[in-house]
C-alpha cells in the first residue's frame, strides 16, 4: 500500500467514524452552535463534503457548477452521509488514477486562476478533512460523546483495519 492509499483510506475511515457517531444525534445537537469550525456539526460536515466536491471538480476541469443546487440539498445526516460517500469516492478514484499515472506533478487551473499540482490538491483535501475532523471531535466531545469513541488518528486506523 502506497502513501496515497494510506492517506485516502484513513481519511475515509476517520470521516465515516464521525458520521456514524453523529447519526443518532437530534437536530438540536447537530445545530448547536460552538465556537469552532463552521459553528455546528451539520455545517462543518456540510463544508467538508462541499470541499471534496469542489476540489474534485476543479481537478477534472469541471468546477462545481450547480452550487445553488448543492446549497439547497437535504441536510439530514442520512443525506449528508450519502453525499459524502458519492463525492469522496469520485475524489479517491481520481487521486488514485493520478497517482497510478504518475501525474501528481501535473497542474490544473483553480478558482483563483492559479496552477496548483494535482498532488498538492489531493493532499490539501485530505489535510482539510483532517482539520475539520478535529473540530468535529471537539464538538462531539462537548456534546458528551466518549473521547475513546472519537479516536480517529492514523495509527489507530492502521491497528483496527490492518491487524492480522
Amino acid at each position: 500500500m502506497d502513501v496515497i492509499d494510506r492517506l485516502l483510506e484513513h481519511d475515509d475511515w476517520g470521516t465515516k467514524q464521525l458520521f456514524e457517531l453523529s447519526r443518532d444525534l437530534t437536530d438540536a445537537q447537530l445545530d448547536q452552535p460552538f465556537d469552532i469550525g463552521h459553528q455546528t456539526l451539520r455545517q462543518t460536515f456540510d463544508h467538508l463534503i462541499f470541499n471534496i466536491a469542489f476540489w474534485t471538480g476543479l481537478m477534472v476541469g469541471k468546477p462545481l457548477e450547480a452550487r445553488q443546487d448543492y446549497e439547497q440539498a437535504e441536510r439530514s445526516m442520512a443525506q449528508m452521509t450519502e453525499r459524502y460517500g458519492r463525492y469522496w469516492t469520485a475524489f479517491a478514484t481520481l487521486a488514485r488514477q493520478v497517482s497510478d499515472e504518475h501525474r501528481l506533478d501535473d497542474t490544473f487551473v483553480d478558482h483563483w486562476g492559479e496552477r496548483p499540482t494535482l498532488g498538492g490538491a489531493v493532499v490539501h483535501v485530505v489535510l482539510h478533512n483532517a482539520e475539520h475532523r478535529t473540530e468535529l471531535v471537539h464538538m462531539l466531545t462537548r456534546l458528551g460523546v466518549s473521547p475513546e469513541a472519537l479516536e480517529v488518528d492514523h495509527l489507530l486506523w492502521e491497528h483496527k483495519t490492518k491487524s492480522v
